[in-house]
């Protein structure tokens, strides 16, 4: 039966947790794509647009899509870097940290909703699970 393959059931997992999650950051004005971007940029030092890519796993033109959007809501800011100007460094303005901080508390209510079927101890197994195939 193919809602026992695997693809099936990450797929349908993927679009039942996207139906919780899309509404939680509405009120944030953010979707997944820049939730996942934004966090990513949550570091100590600011990232170049590159580096930022490759640990999102995307292609550079991608992410310069993503960053002219976020940049345009006030979010995130570039610069160039101190060595070499070829070369964007990324970081999160003030007001991106606060929506971050606040979209990733509405991630975690829907991420909870979307695990409620199971018990604690399994949602930490799959959690661990998933954690070790990635």
């Amino acid at each position: 039966m193919s809602r026992r393959r695997l693809g099936y059931l990450l797929k349908h997992a993927n679009l039942r947790l996207k139906e919780l999650t899309g509404p939680a950051l509405e009120p944030y004005e953010i979707d997944g794509r820049e939730f996942g971007v934004m966090s990513v940029l949550r570091t100590p030092e600011p990232l170049s647009q590159l580096e930022a890519a490759q640990r999102l796993g995307i292609d550079r033109t991608t992410m310069v899509a993503l960053l002219d959007g976020l940049e345009r809501k006030k979010l995130v800011g570039r610069r160039p870097h101190p060595a070499d100007r070829r070369k964007n460094m990324v970081e999160l303005t003030g007001h991106g940290r606060e929506v971050l901080e606040a979209a990733t508390r509405a991630v975690g209510v829907a991420e909870e909703e979307f695990l409620a079927g199971l018990p604690e101890e399994d949602r930490r197994l799959f959690r661990d699970l998933l954690d070790r195939l990635v």
